[in-house]
């Protein structure tokens, strides 16, 4: 499925989009998924992709980096999987068994496999390296597909997303909780963190460094970087931190809404500035197409709406956060239809339709001067993650996406992205991607199934009220 005659339909397709979409910009808030109809499509839909789930998870139990899916037969897992991949898995396999589509034993079981493997592998500092080999859960030091040597690094954003996933399915299965304690008893979130310094905040920016190469003395080898902005998805680092005791919340304040002005940065923002809990902080903001919003670093889908499919930050900040993501996916939806007039919408780093993987966005919105381009590329894990913001428009673009390419298949779900101004259409997978589309569908089908572990203890007291008392410039 390399390349397929779809001129005619795509120009079809587009148009119906284009309309559909284009109506319901007038709105203020989109409608939700109205019909059993649209239910039973996005169940169906979740099923396939909870299937491509279970054929990249290896006899380890890991949930392995990708799969290629073009041919008929089984596909084969990739050699190498990562914390990321691997949290995934397991709150897939959570959402399955919260829709029905595998039994609550079949989850306990999947789980208690998960977590015995994710007790064997190497770490360091209390968290988990950034790649192993998902068949044996062996530490790598070269990339399987080339060779070529690797260090082994300590992400923050990475290990974010497995603890995720452990949570998720510590609150899933009570009978894995004390498994779970264990493994993060030692995962101090302060290991990543730079404290504020007033008389140097360029050393001392209160912000989470991007991670470690521990083969050093001490600590290791730091980035050269932290994670500044606020509006990207290690924001999830920042919050499990707060949330666990092992951050300050002041943290929060120093993370950027946007560049301050005068440094280099996509647009000059504006905003004011405003002191919260002590902190001065600035409340900045990006106009696109007459819309005030929050810019992401690179202007992607994911980095925006990955971390509100667990923190509910639309409930618990609906005039920033709920304002902010509503507008991020109208700008999104509107670069595709009339900026760019691809037919089609939603741009977020994935597969490189004729191979390799890069990040894909809406440039304007993001901080990066060279951000993320979308270069006609569609990934449709945007749409779903934009289902609470636009649940039509994101099912109307999934539909035209497979009536037009092909981008579907009842047996893997959506292949990764669609290069919709040539048709080509990826051959694979990706255990993160397909990962945030299950948790989308589930949390759309069943709200809440898989944010109470986000909902309740430490996010509750000092996440929320952070949050609530967000004011951002919009």
């Amino acid at each position: 499925m390399n390349r397929r005659s779809f001129l005619t339909a795509a120009a079809t397709t587009a148009a119906a989009t284009c309309a559909t979409s284009l109506t319901a910009t007038a709105a203020h808030a989109a409608p939700a998924v109205r019909t059993d109809a649209e239910r039973r499509l996005l169940r169906d839909w979740f099923v396939a992709t909870h299937r491509s789930m279970e054929a990249m998870t290896t006899e380890l139990g890991l949930a392995a980096d990708k799969i290629d899916v073009s041919g008929s037969g089984t596909p084969v897992p990739s050699a190498q999987t990562s914390p990321t991949n691997i949290g995934c898995g397991l709150w897939s396999t959570v959402a399955a068994a919260g829709l029905g589509v595998i039994s609550a034993g079949t989850m306990r079981r999947r789980l208690a496999r998960t977590v015995a493997a994710v007790e064997r592998l190497e770490r360091a500092h209390g968290f988990w390296f950034n790649w192993y080999d998902a068949h044996d859960g062996s530490l790598l030091t070269a990339w399987p597909e080339t060779g070529d040597p690797l260090r082994p690094f300590l992400s923050s954003v990475d290990n974010a997303w497995l603890v995720t996933g452990l949570r998720i399915a510590a609150h899933a299965d009570p009978g894995l909780r004390p498994r779970v304690a264990a493994l993060l008893a030692d995962a101090d979130w302060s290991y990543y963190y730079t404290p504020f310094d007033p008389a140097d905040p360029v050393a001392g920016p209160g912000q989470l460094r991007g991670g470690f190469w521990p083969d050093k003395p001490g600590k290791g080898e730091p980035t050269g970087h932290h994670y500044g902005a606020l509006n990207t998805e290690p924001r999830m680092a920042s919050y499990l931190g707060i949330a666990d005791g092992s951050l300050p919340t002041e943290h929060y304040w120093h993370l950027m809404r946007t560049l301050l002005p005068g440094m280099g940065q996509e647009q000059e923002p504006q905003g004011e500035y405003v002191e919260i809990d002590g902190v001065r902080v600035w409340e900045g903001h990006y106009t696109y197409r007459g819309r005030k919003l929050v810019p992401t670093w690179g202007g992607s889908m994911f980095e925006a709406l990955m971390v509100p499919l667990f923190v509910p930050e639309s409930e618990w900040s609906p005039r920033s956060w709920g304002t902010t993501h509503r507008r991020y996916v109208r700008s999104q939806i509107e670069h595709g239809l009339i900026e760019e007039d691809y037919g089609y919408w939603g741009f977020s780093p994935a597969s490189i339709p004729a191979g390799g993987y890069r990040e894909y966005g809406v440039d304007a919105i993001g901080m990066q001067e060279d951000g993320y381009n979308s270069l006609g590329v569609v990934t449709p894990h945007a749409s779903f993650l934009a289902l609470p913001q636009a649940p039509a428009e994101a099912l109307s673009n999934l539909r035209a996406l497979d009536r037009a390419f092909g981008a579907y298949d009842d047996r893997y779900g959506f292949r990764d992205s669609v290069d919709v101004t040539t048709g080509r259409v990826s051959d694979f997978v990706l255990a993160l991607d397909q990962g945030m589309i299950t948790a989308a569908i589930a949390q759309h089908l069943h709200p809440g199934l898989l944010q109470t572990p986000f909902r309740t203890s430490g996010f509750h007291t000092r996440v929320r009220p952070l949050l609530g008392k967000e004011r951002f410039s919009l």
